[in-house]
């Protein structure tokens, strides 16, 4: 279970790769904070994904972790996410929050520069992500996500979310960035990695490591 008073500095999203069983993402909660799950559909089908979404929003909503829905706004819907996830032009990212932001959080991805995101910005998501997922297979984050990750977060006040590495290490450059989130994928659920101890090992990285955020 994650404490009820967050902590003040960069937080952790967990971002499902491909394969992975909802055991090992229920599992990775028991390491400590973490702020939201991303669930990509993953090349499954609409009722794979449902099926797959629905046995793990419960168990991490009861965790203190917030499910967002990458790209299916009805599956969404339907299995009572917390938010989604959309990487698609201003116009369409627009027309979703107006339909869903005052029910369900939106966040936006996609952006590979400037002003691809200052564009994104322009609309208020309640997040913007800098990385593609399953791109995370260095042990270094992306220089551009930290790049973009480190000038989002000095200029624009809507938080940001940046990938990560491979190693778990990496979640200290994403922090020293000063975005308020750092995504782990691989470096959590790889063949061999024990979810729930990999997550610890990032929060106690973060606690060391991460700057303290103004109140």
């Amino acid at each position: 279970m994650n404490d009820a008073t967050p902590p003040n500095r960069c937080r952790i999203v967990l971002i499902a790769p491909p394969g992975v069983s909802a055991e090992r993402i229920g599992t990775a909660f028991g390491g400590g904070d973490v702020a939201s799950l991303i669930l990509p559909e993953n090349g499954m089908d609409e009722a794979s994904f449902q099926a797959f979404a629905q046995q793990i929003v419960p168990a991490a909503q009861a965790a203190g972790v917030a499910v967002v829905i990458a790209g299916d706004t009805r599956i969404a819907g339907r299995v009572q996410a917390d938010g989604i996830h959309v990487e698609v032009g201003k116009a369409e990212l627009a027309e979703t929050i107006e339909r869903f932001q005052e029910k369900i959080m939106v966040g936006a991805g996609g952006a590979k520069t400037r002003d691809d995101a200052l564009e994104l910005g322009e609309v208020r998501p309640d997040y913007i992500f800098f990385g593609r997922f399953g791109y995370d297979n260095k042990p270094e984050p992306h220089p551009r996500n930290l790049s973009l990750g480190q000038w989002w977060a000095d200029v624009i006040q809507i938080p940001c979310i940046v990938m990560a590495g491979s190693d778990l290490a990496s979640v200290e450059a994403v922090a020293a960035t000063g975005a308020e989130f750092v995504a782990l994928s691989s470096a959590v659920f790889a063949d061999g990695v024990d979810p729930k101890m990999a997550v610890a090992s990032a929060n106690a990285l973060l606690d060391e490591t991460a700057p303290r955020f103004e109140d």
